[in-house]
Parts: structure tokens; C-alpha cells; sequence
């Protein structure tokens, strides 16, 4: 039959977090004194979740990871040796930890995933959740590389990995509108992609900027790539808001003319042929 312990000496009530801690590791090891263990798991479940914390993703409740973290801290707690002099913290993270990380290799890939690639997935994943809290923005792949001292090949494998982490139902809603009977996903498998024409459309409209006259593709790259405003556009090419303006225009007229010369003939005869003055 259980005898409960006695509880700790006054004299270590007032010894320091360390030897505190390592009493109750001995009443729960060798006397199985459970108001101990649940002393000690009381003490460290912040750390616990703090650790589990890392790991949230829209995809895992943090509940989830907090009990994962926990079973973490419970092993750490049964095998933690204090005369190796080894402080308990330093022991209980990276238990905690491989117990979170061996949860996502057992459970949280839909498919197979080399254990190496995983890790690189969550840590990519880890920083890109970082850098956007400070930033406000997606880092770009180059800049999660310099984040993690990393190349670049290895964040995009970690991108590439991440893909697979989670799995969607076939039966799922391809979107959120709100219809009584909304297409799933399986419903559009085997359907052409309209995402292929957009593909040829920005294939052709690149190679007709390429055939712009310099300032008037510089000045449309500006505008588009870079979002900048006319008056910034004309402050990095050194001329007025006005010149941009009708550098823009002239470009669009171009386009217009390279991608569907068609189009911009038949404009010309209804036009009277003022389309050229109008640029």
C-alpha cells in the first residue's frame, strides 16, 4: 500500500528553483509520490508551452501541441537524473521538443517525406511565420535564406517539402461562397486549367515589353513590377510627371498594336486613323 510522502523540508522550501526542483524528481523516482510529479508539471507547463508555441500552424490546434509538449515534459520528468549535474530545463527542452517534432514526422505529413527535408520544412516554415509578424508582409525565398543562414536551395526544398505536410479532402468546397451545393475538388479534376491561357497571354504580353522603345518599357516596368506612383517613376528616370504619362500611354498603345494588330487596324478605320495622334 501507497505511504504518501512527507512533504519538503522547510529547509529546502527556502533553497534555490534548482534544488527545489531536484527534491521533487526524487519523492516522484523513488518514493512515487504523484503530488510531486504534479508539482513539477505544474512548474515547467509554461515551458511546455512556450516550446508547443513554436510549432503552431493554422493547420494544428495549439491545444493539440500543448498536450503533445506535455507528454514531452512527463518523460522528462521520469528520466531526469539530477546527479548528473545536468539543471532540469536544460534537460526537459529538447525532450519536449523531439516529442513535438517525432508528432509532426508520425502524423502531420500526408504523404512521405524524408526525415531531413522535414525539419528544413519546419524550420522554413517556422521563419516565414517570424519574418511577416515583423515585416507585414511574405518574406521572398532570398530573404528567408539570409534569415536562416541558409542557400537558397535548401529553403525552396523546404517550401517543396511544406506542400506535403498537409492533405486536402477531395470533398472539400473549392471555395467559400456560401451555395447550397458547392463543386468540390474532385469535381474538377480532369477540367482544363483556364489558368493555361493566362500563362500564354503573359508569355506574349513580355515579349511584346521587350520590343518597347527603352523608356517607355523602363517606365512601364516601373509601373507594374515595382508599383511605383508617376511622380516616383519620373523622379527615377529624371524627367517630369507629365513625360511619364505619356510615356505610359504610348506604351499601352504599343502593346496594344504588338499583341493584336488586328484589333488596333480596325480602331484606326473607325477612328479616321487618330489613334497614332491620340498616343
Amino acid at each position: 500500500m501507497h505511504t504518501q510522502s512527507p512533504p519538503i523540508p522547510s529547509v529546502l522550501r527556502s533553497a534555490d528553483p534548482d534544488t527545489q526542483t531536484n527534491a521533487l524528481v526524487e519523492r516522484w523516482q523513488q518514493d512515487g509520490d504523484a503530488e510531486a510529479r504534479d508539482e513539477l508539471l505544474a512548474r515547467f507547463l509554461p515551458l511546455a508551452r512556450r516550446l508547443a508555441a513554436r510549432y503552431s500552424n493554422p493547420h494544428e490546434p495549439l491545444e493539440d501541441l500543448i498536450q503533445v509538449a506535455s507528454v514531452g515534459l512527463l518523460g522528462a520528468i521520469d528520466r531526469f537524473d539530477p546527479e548528473r549535474g545536468v539543471r532540469f530545463p536544460a534537460f526537459a527542452v529538447p525532450t519536449i521538443l523531439g516529442e513535438l517534432k517525432r508528432y509532426f514526422r508520425n502524423t502531420g505529413w500526408s504523404a512521405h517525406v524524408p526525415r531531413g527535408a522535414q525539419e528544413m520544412a519546419l524550420r522554413v516554415e517556422r521563419a516565414v511565420r517570424q519574418m511577416t509578424a515583423l515585416t507585414g508582409r511574405q518574406p521572398r525565398v532570398h530573404e528567408v535564406a539570409e534569415f536562416l543562414e541558409l542557400s537558397q536551395e535548401e529553403v525552396l526544398i523546404g517550401l517543396d517539402a511544406g506542400t506535403a505536410h498537409y492533405a486536402v479532402s477531395l470533398d472539400a468546397p473549392l471555395s467559400a461562397a456560401e451555395e447550397d451545393e458547392p463543386d468540390t475538388l474532385g469535381d474538377s479534376l480532369g477540367e482544363m486549367d483556364e489558368s493555361y491561357g493566362l500563362v500564354e497571354a503573359t508569355m506574349s504580353l513580355s515579349a511584346a515589353v521587350e520590343r518597347l522603345p527603352h523608356l517607355e518599357r523602363k517606365a512601364l516596368v516601373l509601373r507594374l513590377e515595382r508599383d511605383l506612383k508617376q511622380t516616383e517613376i519620373a523622379e527615377v528616370l529624371g524627367c517630369s510627371q507629365m513625360q511619364v504619362s505619356r510615356l505610359l500611354r504610348r506604351a499601352a498603345a504599343r502593346l496594344r498594336e504588338l499583341t493584336d494588330p488586328d484589333l488596333d487596324g480596325d480602331s484606326d478605320l473607325r477612328s479616321g486613323g487618330t489613334a497614332d495622334v491620340a498616343g
